[in-house]
C-alpha cells in the first residue's frame, strides 16, 4: 500500500479522501455499536441527532484542512484544500442547523430549550456553540464588506472555530444518550483535543520554529510592470529547495505569531536554496510596502506549497505556459529550474499582458531563448505602433494558431487573473486539451 501511495499522486489523493470519509462518517458507525434502546423515538429524532454528530465531526476536520499538512497539501494543492475548506464549512453549518430544526418540528415541545436561561447546560452549551458557528460563518463569507481586518478576523475565526467545537461536544457529552459508554466519550474527547492540538500547531508550534529559520532580505529589484522581486538569502541554515511553481507564505519585519503572512510563488530556480526570489506586483496595502523593503529586514518563510509545478510531469513531452501580467512569476520559475538542469523538451511561453512596457522579465525572457527550447508568444491588448505581434486576449483561435497538434502530450500551466483563466480553461478543453493535462494557479488564497 505504501509503495503504490508513493508512486501514484492520484492514488494518494484517493486515500485521503477515504480518510476524510472515515472520520466524517465515524459518529454513524460508533452509532451502530452499542446503540441505546430508542424507547419509541422516532426516525426523523434519530435522523436529526445523525446529522448533529456528522456535522460536529466535519466542523472538527476543518482544523485539519487549514494546518498545511505537507502530505495532504501535496496531494491536491493549497487552493484546492482552502475552497474544499469553504464549501465543506458550509455544508457543515447546514447539517448543525437542520439537526435542532428538524427536532423542533418532531418534538415541538423542545423549544423550550431555547431558552438559555432556564435550559439546562447541555441546552446552553448548543444554543451558544450555534451562535458561534452562525458569527464565524457571517464574519467569513462578508469580512470585506463588514470591513474586519484580516488578522482581527484570522483571529477570531480560530477564537469561534473553537468555541463552537468545543460547545457542541460538550453539549453531546452533556446529553450522554448516545455517548453513555466511556469509550465514545473518550473517542470524542480525542478528535476535539486533536482538533485543539492542530490549532495550536498551526498558531504558536509553527510560527515557534519559524523563529528558529530566520532569512534576510538580500535586495529589492525593480521590474517592469510595478513588479518588484524580493531577493531573501536564510540565516543560519541552509534554507530550503522547491519544486519550481511552488509559493510560500512570507512574513515581513515581524514576529510569524502576528499571523501577517502573504503567499507569492517564487521565480527563481527551485534548485537555488541559498537565494530565493520573489516578485512581487504592488497591487495592494501590503504588496504596495515591498519597493520600500530595506536590505537586512528579516523574513520568515512558511513553505514550499504547492502542486502547480512542471516537477510532477517528468514524462511529459513538453509544455506550454499560459500567463497574465503577474502570472509569470511560477512560470519564469519553471524556465529558469530548466535552464539549470539542461531540459531539452520544448517551451511555449503565451504570455499576456495591458502593454509592451508593463512585460515583467521582458528582457530576462528573450535571454532564456539561448539556453532553452523556448518560444515566446506576447499579447498586448494595447499594442505599441507598428506592434507586430498578437493583439487583443488569449482565445481559442490564437490558442489553435500555437498549440501542439497532439494537445495530449503538452502539460499546460495557467496562472493569471480569474477570468482569463476561466476563458483559457474553456478554449482548452474546446481544442480537447485533457482536462487532466491542465494546472492553473490562483493570485489570492486568503
Amino acid at each position: 500500500m505504501q509503495r503504490l501511495l508513493m508512486r501514484s499522486p492520484v492514488a494518494v489523493a484517493a486515500f485521503w479522501i477515504a480518510v476524510y470519509l472515515a472520520i466524517a462518517l465515524l459518529p454513524l458507525f460508533i452509532l451502530f455499536l452499542y446503540p441505546p434502546a430508542t424507547d419509541g423515538r422516532s426516525f426523523w429524532t434519530e435522523f436529526s441527532v445523525a446529522l448533529g454528530f456528522v456535522g460536529l465531526a466535519m466542523l472538527a476536520l476543518q482544523f485539519a484542512l487549514t494546518a498545511r499538512i505537507n502530505r495532504i497539501e501535496a496531494s491536491y494543492g493549497v487552493d484546492i484544500i482552502l475552497q474544499f475548506h469553504r464549501y465543506i464549512s458550509l455544508i457543515a453549518f447546514a447539517l448543525i442547523l437542520i439537526h435542532p430544526l428538524v427536532l423542533f418540528i418532531d418534538q415541538p415541545e423542545t423549544l423550550a430549550l431555547l431558552n438559555i436561561f432556564e435550559a439546562p447546560w447541555r441546552a446552553k452549551f448548543a444554543v451558544t456553540g450555534t451562535l458561534a458557528l452562525i458569527v464565524l460563518v457571517i464574519t467569513s463569507i462578508w469580512r470585506q464588506r463588514l470591513n474586519i481586518p484580516y488578522e482581527v478576523w484570522r483571529t477570531s475565526h480560530g477564537l469561534l472555530a473553537v468555541g463552537a467545537v468545543t460547545l457542541g461536544l460538550a453539549h453531546t457529552l452533556g446529553v450522554s444518550y448516545y455517548l453513555g459508554l466511556f469509550w465514545k466519550k473518550l473517542l470524542w474527547s480525542a478528535i476535539a483535543l486533536i482538533a485543539l492540538w492542530l490549532l495550536i500547531y498551526v498558531r504558536i508550534v509553527k510560527p515557534w520554529m519559524m523563529t528558529k529559520r530566520p532569512y534576510l532580505v538580500e535586495e529589492v529589484i525593480p521590474e517592469r510592470g510595478n513588479v518588484w522581486t524580493l531577493a531573501i538569502r536564510p540565516k543560519g541554515h541552509e534554507g530550503f529547495k522547491f519544486q519550481p511553481g511552488q509559493f510560500a507564505w512570507i512574513t515581513l519585519n515581524i514576529s510569524p505569531f502576528r499571523m501577517r503572512e502573504h503567499p507569492f510563488s517564487m521565480s527563481s530556480s527551485g534548485d537555488h536554496p541559498e537565494r530565493l526570489e520573489f516578485s512581487i506586483k504592488a497591487l495592494g496595502d501590503f504588496t504596495q510596502t515591498i519597493k520600500d523593503i530595506q536590505p537586512g529586514t528579516t523574513a520568515y518563510l512558511d513553505g514550499p506549497y504547492g502542486v502547480f509545478t512542471s516537477d510532477r510531469y517528468w514524462d511529459a513531452a513538453g509544455f506550454v505556459l499560459i500567463a497574465g501580467g503577474i502570472g509569470i512569476t511560477p512560470m519564469m520559475s519553471m524556465l529558469l529550474t530548466a535552464i539549470e538542469r539542461k531540459d531539452d523538451r520544448p517551451f511555449l511561453l503565451i504570455y499576456a499582458n495591458k502593454g509592451w512596457e508593463d512585460v515583467t522579465f521582458r528582457e530576462e525572457l528573450e535571454d532564456l531563448v539561448d539556453s532553452l527550447d523556448l518560444t515566446i508568444i506576447h499579447v498586448l491588448r494595447q499594442p505599441p505602433e507598428h506592434w507586430a505581434g498578437e493583439t487583443g486576449y488569449v482565445d481559442q483561435d490564437l490558442l489553435q494558431r500555437y498549440i501542439p497538434i497532439h494537445r495530449g502530450s503538452r502539460q499546460y500551466f495557467i496562472c493569471a487573473a480569474p477570468v482569463m483563466m476561466e476563458q483559457v480553461e474553456a478554449a482548452l478543453h474546446d481544442l480537447q486539451v485533457p482536462a487532466t493535462n491542465v494546472h492553473m494557479e490562483h493570485f489570492n488564497l486568503v
